[in-house]
């Protein structure tokens, strides 16, 4: 799955917020971000947009691995814990899904393996494909 993380180095906002995509395969992802003092918010701890952010990337190399474009419809988050350093990882699996419907749950973890948040999205899945989508 070279080429599908290759294509998720163009998602520059992921890049910018320092999200390294470590395996993807379709219907599972696995990211991780390394705390940095940009991501703390006023009281010194991970800004709740920054897990948002690591939580919905690997959302999306997960649901588009398989090549068929998927584009979020609906999703949530819930924040277990606080962080203020180390790396937090992020792994996304699919819970269930049919031609046109996926939904996920991503959990986020710090070094410690503590749940710092649950996120779950639904993804619909489009008539286009990506590059590496198996050609008919």
């Amino acid at each position: 799955m070279e080429q599908v993380k290759q294509f998720f180095l163009q998602d520059r906002y992921a890049h910018h917020s320092g999200i390294e995509l470590l395996s993807v395969e379709p219907g599972h992802a696995v990211a991780q971000m390394h705390v940095q003092p940009y991501h703390f918010n006023a009281v010194g701890r991970v800004q709740g947009g920054a897990i948002f952010t690591l939580a919905d990337f690997v959302f999306a190399a997960a649901s588009n691995a398989s090549g068929q474009v998927a584009v979020s419809i609906n999703v949530s988050i819930t924040y277990m814990g606080a962080a203020s350093s180390g790396t937090l990882r992020a792994e996304a699996r699919e819970l269930s899904g049919n031609p046109r419907l996926a939904t996920y749950t991503v959990d986020v973890t710090d070094d410690s393996g503590a749940l710092i948040a649950v996120f779950q999205g639904l993804t619909y899945r489009k008539n286009q494909t990506l590059p590496w989508a198996p050609k008919p």
